[in-house]
């Protein structure tokens, strides 16, 4: 028996789709909603850290929503094809997100329901900034082993439908009727300034096409939920010795006095680990694929904070990995943080720069804060 040569895999083409128009630091608070009649005491000091300057939110300017998760997917995989490539022509579609519409069914299959597009295998990776990236390796391991010839990845976010004020009324209502102070969590309130809507898509195909395409050298995940408690969360509460107590434990009279499907972060937790076990990951990467960041000319690092972005850098230096300020490429101050659509959205940017060319070595990295995880892709341009 010959050595069975597995296909390369390349992704030839890119799309995002961002809905209505982008909203400006001054405009969120009225898209989002005021909270108990007082506007949030945190949102300045967020922002402040966070430099986001405009993201996008799936809502009207009165807050009524404009899209949904599956319609915001579906809407981005109608900007990636074509005359030469329809929706017909999908072999494989594999979904990513934090924000599914609903708990069931999976969002890909919602989103193959809106396409229409015929019979074909769908996949839902799960998670939170890491599962477009896990969509994505997915598709790449299918079209690697000849099991379809193409496939349709994305990553997409509808964060906005879990922090407008409504999500809170409960919760503000038993606050104020027990007359304790009735201001939001910071672990709650944190995330209403970070997070936006939006969704990106890739085609993936075993040959390359047009004048660039991006071949996946290789793809690689590491978790460090064996040594590290939840970190950021939703449908549940953390209790004081670190376990998460899930939704359906709790009264249903709970679900909305504790707000527990809004999306919660430890934010004490987040800054003592996420650089530290960032820098891990990377390093083990290197290693494992023989490379250093010499090797890269383009970094796409997904960070949900420029806050983090210098201490990110002090740490890879302080390890040996220093990556140098000339080789980053970031929107997000443009588009805001899109959790798991983040990494396309920028991929998509630099694809249609005109700055690529054949034989630069782009490093995506996507970490996740869930349970402390990371994922890592390297392509070169062909």
């Amino acid at each position: 028996m010959g050595q069975y040569h597995m296909k390369d895999v390349y992704i030839t083409k890119i799309a995002k789709f961002l809905p209505n128009d982008p909203v400006g630091n001054d405009q969120m608070e009225a898209r989002l909603g005021i909270l108990n009649g007082s506007p949030s005491r945190a949102k300045n000091i967020v922002l402040r850290s966070n430099k986001i300057k405009t993201r996008y939110y799936a809502l009207d300017e009165n807050g009524n929503s404009t899209h949904n998760n599956a319609e915001l997917t579906e809407a981005a995989i109608k900007n990636l094809c074509d005359d030469d490539f329809t929706v017909n022509d999908i072999e494989l579609l594999s979904c990513g997100t934090s924000s599914p519409d609903q708990l069931l069914p999976s969002h890909a299959a919602m989103v193959h329901g809106l396409l229409k597009n015929g019979n074909l295998e769908i996949n839902s990776a799960s998670g939170v900034c890491c599962s477009g990236m896990n969509a994505l390796k997915f598709g790449y391991l299918s079209v690697k082993s000849e099991q379809v010839s193409n496939a349709v990845c994305t990553g997409s976010e509808r964060s906005s439908s879990r922090m407008t004020a409504h999500i809170f009324e409960d919760e503000m209502t038993a606050l104020n009727r027990l007359e304790t102070n009735p201001i939001l969590a910071f672990e709650k309130d944190f995330l209403r300034w970070m997070l936006s809507d939006g969704a990106g898509a890739v085609l993936l195909e075993n040959s390359p096409k047009g004048p660039i395409s991006l071949k996946i050298e290789w793809m690689e995940g590491f978790s460090y939920a064996f040594e590290m408690e939840t970190c950021m969360y939703s449908g549940g509460e953390k209790l004081d010795d670190g376990s998460l107590k899930p939704w359906s434990d709790y009264p249903s009279d709970q679900w909305g006095k504790q707000s527990l499907f809004s999306v919660k972060q430890d934010v004490k937790l987040l800054g003592e680990h996420i650089l530290v076990k960032a820098v891990d990951s990377l390093k083990k990467a290197y290693d494992k694929h023989g490379i250093t960041p010499d090797d890269v000319d383009y970094y796409l690092p997904h960070i949900s904070s420029y806050f983090f972005k210098q201490g990110f850098y002090d740490e890879m230096k302080d390890q040996g990995v220093e990556m140098p300020w000339d080789k980053w490429f970031i929107n997000l101050e443009k588009v805001g943080n899109i959790g798991s659509a983040s990494i396309y959205v920028m991929l998509e940017e630099l694809f249609h720069s005109k700055q690529l060319k054949k034989g630069d070595r782009i490093l995506l990295f996507v970490p996740e804060s869930a349970r402390f995880a990371y994922t890592y892709a390297y392509l070169t341009v062909h």
